[in-house]
């Protein structure tokens, strides 16, 4: 995670930023924490990624590289707002062991935003921030099986604002921000899908951080949490509205660094 000492909304890359609007870095702060000390609750450890002044959406970890094991898939962020987090959090993360790898020059990639395993199966979102160029390359880095998935919405540009697998097999997922292709490969491909309705999917349900049995989701979705609990999980909610101004929420909020693949399924 990153403190978010240095967040706001500093300019406008997605729909949900308004700079007139801006955030209350105060209560900012006090939302970060909260969620935090869930996540410690949950039985998480939190390594923390020191804030730049001038890069406030460095405190969006989950945007810097997708974990595998030892290896770091680094990100090449689309908008030139963000291009300058990419050296910080390639420093971060070689400091700490990571073997980091670049899928090139040519291809936008945008970290565990838009790579989530489900299984054996990396689902990889493309079109409105992530190149579909770039899902070859991580599935021969990772000898692995991925879906490509175009996205839709403006509103849902990364895969981790609209879909989040929580076991092998069963995932969140917001349909409509999927085209037809998509919602099929979805339904062929887990097992056991959750929908989430409009007005929860807005409040970024889908979001959400899945540490074990625990899933943890910005405060605001009831019919999640509901359906949650009946398939054995606990649900918990928090309230990140100061994120979702900037178009994020839990899971943008961190970077699994045990691997996107260890959300509940990690390999034996």
């Amino acid at each position: 995670m990153c403190p978010p000492e240095y967040y706001g909304i500093e300019y406008e890359i997605n729909p949900w930023m308004d700079r007139k609007q801006g955030a209350d870095r105060g209560l900012a702060i006090t939302q970060w924490n909260d969620l935090r000390r869930l996540l410690e609750e949950a039985g998480a450890t939190i390594d923390c990624m020191e804030p730049v002044a001038g890069l406030p959406d460095l405190v969006f970890t989950a945007n810097a590289a997708m974990i595998y094991r030892d290896l770091a898939i680094a990100a090449r962020f689309r908008h030139p707002q963000r291009q300058a987090e990419e050296p910080h959090a390639q420093a971060w993360l070689a400091e700490r062991g990571f073997a980091i790898k670049s899928l090139g020059e040519d291809v936008y990639f945008e970290g565990a935003g838009d790579a989530l395993f489900c299984g054996e199966t990396l689902f990889a979102g493309y079109r409105i921030r992530s190149a579909i160029g770039g899902h070859q390359r991580v599935g021969d880095l990772l000898d692995c099986r991925v879906i490509s998935l175009e996205l839709v919405d403006p509103r849902y540009y990364h895969l981790d604002t609209c879909f989040c697998p929580i076991a092998p097999g069963i995932a969140i997922y917001y349909p409509q921000a999927f085209d037809g292709y998509g919602q099929r490969a979805l339904q062929e491909s887990v097992e056991e899908l959750i929908p989430v309705a409009e007005q929860e999917a807005s409040n970024f349900a889908c979001n959400a951080v899945v540490v074990g049995r625990t899933v943890i989701t910005n405060s605001g979705c009831p019919a999640l949490h509901e359906a949650l609990s009946k398939h054995g999980f606990t649900p918990q909610g928090t309230p990140l509205g100061e994120f979702v101004k900037a178009g994020g929420s839990a899971k943008c909020l961190t970077l699994r660094l045990d691997g996107e693949e260890a959300a509940g399924w990690k390999k034996k």
